[in-house]
């Protein structure tokens, strides 16, 4: 089961309820599936979904539903798809069933600022809200919370109806998704202003758990396998007596440390020393917008992961995943990687850096990994899976390599010119892809180009990675009101030096 299963909580009592799936069942699930990372919409052309990638798809979310496992559209698989929940996809831990953390902030007294206010609630109310949601985690941290009123915060609270100039993903009105955050160190947190939003009654949603949810992600937890947790995806109704279940402790005291009142810091840094973190020092968070990418992958299940720095990103339909560090996917591998490429022959996922290869299938690293490369230079540019031959192409500079996982290879004919193949493309491509449709596309600064089926460029390329790729939104300058948010959204690694040449890889 892969990070992108959605583990769905138990629906308490309640009157909000996600609408209808629509007139047409099936195309509203699909639609379903699409949004929350189970299929991929093919970047260009018709969607063409097999009854089996349907069908696989069903089964996961089943599985992760915690439903018999049928892949058909039955009656409690409907019933899931309707609840309302967090708008962010599920990336979950899938060594343990622990939390999933997905970045911290490297300081501990953050400022945060309150930009707008639901309609449905009195101002002193919601208020409240918000402001117990902070202190559910300041209760179990170091961390304190600052309110300003003007100027710059470190996280910002806004609320946004179905197209919102401020918010880079737009809400669905009334039920479905609720609210979604960034991960740190960005700060947005947006609600749905369309919902109901209450607080000390089961009607509605509840602004004080759906807000502390949100948060946790602000402050870099992602969703929790365990159904009663707060950080769990699905929003399991208004609860009288709430508290933080131990799995959301656990996790956020991971990140910051468990708090310790009356010691002095130096106290303080030597409980938290003794806690997992995430590094200290993370890379600086890139923007998904300025179209410039390390890697790109078409993955497991057609999933498109784009990797800049230490960070990967998802692209769908409906544009930008959340960003996540490298390392909480993928155990053991660095960040500002040459190239990745996915093998539907082998599902094998190779990543190289340097002269180090590292193989994953799914998300485990594969025994003996990562080795030495050799038999074609470092350092490469891009990598990509060729369906017509079943081969993987490596491209270095204006040459490239043939390589096939499972034959022994004779690279001493290679490289060769890339421009030979692949007819208008550029040296030194930052990336490259294989679509579905047996298209390739290849990157280059804040470009890409398409090839036909003869290999050629299309007429129309090169184009814009931010807009027609990433399905950013072009910048409007001056639009932003003082304070808002001007950031995209988002949620939101010792090597051994075993010898590795490219053509006795194991099997």
């Amino acid at each position: 089961m892969s990070w992108q299963l959605l583990w769905l909580g138990f629906l308490l009592p309640m009157t909000v309820s996600g609408r209808a799936l629509g007139t047409t069942g099936k195309e509203a699930a699909v639609d379903y599936l699409l949004k929350y990372g189970y299929l991929q919409k093919p970047l260009e052309g018709p969607d063409d979904f097999s009854p089996e990638d349907i069908m696989e798809a069903l089964r996961a979310f089943q599985e992760a539903s915690e439903l018999p496992v049928s892949g058909q559209l039955d009656d409690a698989t409907r019933v899931r798809m309707r609840q309302p929940r967090c708008g962010l996809e599920d990336p979950f831990n899938q060594r343990t069933l622990k939390y999933l953390l997905l970045g911290r902030w490297r300081k501990k007294h953050l400022k945060f600022r309150i930009l707008n206010l639901p309609s449905t609630l009195p101002a002193h109310t919601a208020r409240e809200a918000l402001l117990q949601a902070f202190q559910y985690w300041s209760d179990v941290t170091p961390l304190t919370f600052q309110e300003v009123h003007a100027g710059w915060a470190d996280i910002r609270l806004s609320f946004h109806g179905r197209q919102s100039l401020y918010c880079s993903k737009d809400f669905d009105g009334p039920g479905r998704v609720l609210a979604h955050a960034d991960i740190p160190e960005l700060g947005s947190v947006h609600f749905d202003e369309d919902e109901l939003w209450t607080e000390r009654t089961y009607r509605g949603v509840n602004l004080r758990i759906i807000a502390a949810h949100e948060l946790g992600h602000a402050l870099g937890l992602g969703h929790s396998r365990y159904t009663q947790a707060l950080m769990a995806p699905v929003y399991a109704g208004y609860r009288p007596h709430f508290k933080l279940h131990p799995d959301d402790v656990a996790g956020i005291q991971a990140l910051y440390g468990k708090k310790s009142p009356g010691i002095g810091d130096e106290e303080e840094e030597m409980e938290t020393s003794t806690v997992p973190q995430v590094p200290t020092e993370p890379s600086p968070m890139p923007d998904p917008c300025s179209g410039e990418v390390d890697a790109m992958m078409l993955g497991p299940r057609g999933k498109t992961y784009a990797f800049k720095g230490n960070y990967v990103w998802t692209v769908t339909d409906s544009g930008l995943g959340p960003l996540f560090q490298v390392s909480a996917l993928w155990e053991g591998l660095p960040g500002n990687l040459d190239a990745a490429v996915y093998s539907p022959r082998t599902q094998w996922i190779h990543f190289f850096k340097g002269n180090k290869v590292w193989r994953y299938i799914n998300f485990r690293m594969s025994p003996g990994f990562p080795k030495i490369l050799s038999g074609v230079e470092p350092n490469l540019d891009a990598a990509l899976y060729w369906p017509r031959n079943k081969k993987v192409f490596l491209f270095k500079g204006s040459g490239y390599w043939q390589w096939d996982e499972l034959a022994r290879n004779d690279l001493s004919r290679y490289p060769k010119p890339i421009k030979g193949l692949f007819t208008g493309v550029p040296d030194q491509p930052s990336a490259a892809i294989s679509w579905r449709d047996g298209r390739v596309y290849f990157f280059k600064d804040k470009q890409y180009w398409g090839l036909n089926w003869q290999l050629r460029v299309e007429k129309g390329y090169p184009r814009d990675i931010a807009y027609n790729w990433m399905h950013c939104r072009p910048h409007t300058p001056d639009t932003t009101p003082s304070g808002g948010d001007t950031s995209p959204s988002a949620t939101g690694t010792t090597l051994d030096t075993t010898s590795l040449t490219i053509d006795t890889l194991e099997h």
